[in-house]
């Protein structure tokens, strides 16, 4: 869970829930299967953490996701594996959990 408060799922707004629901659109259709060890099990309330940090400025959320959704546009030279290497890597320079 993050640090910050965050909104849950069962009181987003109608706007906050478009802008997730829109900026996910974006993703390849891989990126929708959830991450099993990243599912909060205790609280089936909660998103995913690092787009529900964003939660209290929807407009953020869209710009920030659909940024990202649109990196990993398949039209895109850079493959799948591509993504996951570079993520990882600025992930572990950052010591990033993800």
């Amino acid at each position: 869970m993050t640090w910050i408060k965050t909104i849950p799922m069962s009181q987003a707004s109608a706007g906050l829930l478009k802008c997730i629901e829109e900026s996910m659109r974006l993703y390849p259709a891989e990126y929708g299967t959830p991450v099993e060890s990243l599912v909060v099990k205790d609280d089936p309330d909660q998103g995913a953490e690092i787009v529900m940090a964003h939660s209290l400025i929807p407009d953020a959320l869209k710009h920030s996701f659909s940024f990202y959704g649109t990196l990993l546009s398949p039209e895109l030279p850079l493959s799948r594996r591509d993504h996951e290497l570079i993520a990882s890597t600025v992930s572990a320079l950052n010591d990033c959990f993800y």
